[in-house]
C-alpha cells in the first residue's frame, strides 16, 4: 500500500447526512455525488450533489454518469477550499452496495467510491416497508479489482 492509498476513511457527520439524502432523493433512479475532503488522514468533508446524466433516462434506474460541467466545477470549488475531490458515490436502489463492472470501467482509478445499496438480511416486513439500506466504500486501484474499505463517522 503506497501514500496514496488509504487504510480507512473518515467521513464527517453533516457530509455523511447530506449523502444519504443526495442519493436517497433521486430514487427509483441512481443517485450521485462527489467526495471532497483531504488525503492525509483520508476524509470526506463535503459532498458535491450531482445530476445523473446518463442516457437514455430510461436506463437511470441501473446506471449513473456525472456531469463533465459539475465535476470541473467542483474540483476548481475544491481547490479554493483546500480540499480534493477523492472520488465520487452513488446509489444501488435495486442491488447490493457492490461496484459493478460498468462502475469499475467508467471510474478513473484510483479512486475512491462509495456506494448506498440494499443492505444483506431479510426483506423489510409489511409494517415497516422501508428497504434496509447500507453504505459501502470502495477503493478502485489502477491495476486489479476493487477493495473494500473500513469507514467511521468523525465529528
Amino acid at each position: 500500500m503506497n501514500q496514496q492509498t488509504p487504510a480507512e476513511l473518515g467521513i464527517g457527520r453533516q457530509a455523511l447526512t447530506l449523502l444519504e439524502a443526495v442519493l436517497e432523493a433521486a430514487a427509483p433512479d441512481e443517485g450521485c455525488a462527489l467526495l471532497l475532503g483531504s488525503r492525509d488522514p483520508w476524509c470526506v468533508r463535503r459532498v458535491w450533489p450531482c445530476l445523473n446524466v446518463w442516457e437514455p433516462a430510461a436506463e437511470r434506474r441501473r446506471r449513473f454518469a456525472l456531469d463533465p460541467r459539475e465535476q470541473l466545477l467542483a474540483q476548481k470549488w475544491a481547490r479554493s477550499q483546500g480540499l480534493t475531490v477523492l472520488g465520487s458515490a452513488h446509489s444501488h436502489p435495486l442491488s447490493e452496495p457492490v461496484p459493478s463492472a460498468l462502475d469499475r470501467s467508467l471510474a478513473f482509478a484510483p479512486t475512491l467510491m462509495l456506494i448506498l445499496g440494499q443492505a444483506d438480511g431479510p426483506a423489510p416486513s409489511a409494517a415497516t416497508e422501508v428497504e434496509p439500506r447500507s453504505l459501502a466504500c470502495w477503493w478502485l486501484p489502477e491495476q486489479g479489482g476493487p477493495r473494500r474499505l473500513a469507514w467511521r463517522m468523525v465529528d
